[in-house]
């Protein structure tokens, strides 16, 4: 399985999960919110909500167009500081994301 499908077999998952434990929103954010210069859109977004409307459109897109992915992902730090806050059960969610970063590392 080449590095594109198994990314995308794991922004699947990932969204699956989002969607399972109710992170996942209906309507997206303002058109402003998503041009935030910060990473991870942290003066406009929730990381849930980066994660949704920026991250996994950005590299589905990425892997549609055949174009090399990302090589230095440090997604899962971020994403353990914020889950560990919310009521809902967020560990397969964060083992997800920190799949997805080894799998943009590994090939490089």
């Amino acid at each position: 399985m080449s590095q594109h499908q198994q990314v995308s077999a794991l922004l699947i998952e990932i969204r699956s999960e989002m969607q399972n434990i109710g992170l996942w929103q209906q309507q997206p954010p303002a058109p402003e919110a998503l041009a935030s210069t910060q990473p991870f859109c942290v003066d406009t977004l929730d990381f849930n909500e980066w994660v949704q409307w920026l991250l996994l459109p950005r590299l589905e897109m990425m892997i549609q167009q055949q174009l090399p992915l990302p090589q230095n992902s440090e997604i899962v730090p971020m994403a353990e500081e914020v889950f560990k806050q919310m009521r809902e059960d967020t560990r397969h969610l964060i083992a997800l994301i920190g799949q997805l970063d080894m799998q943009l590392r590994v090939h490089h």
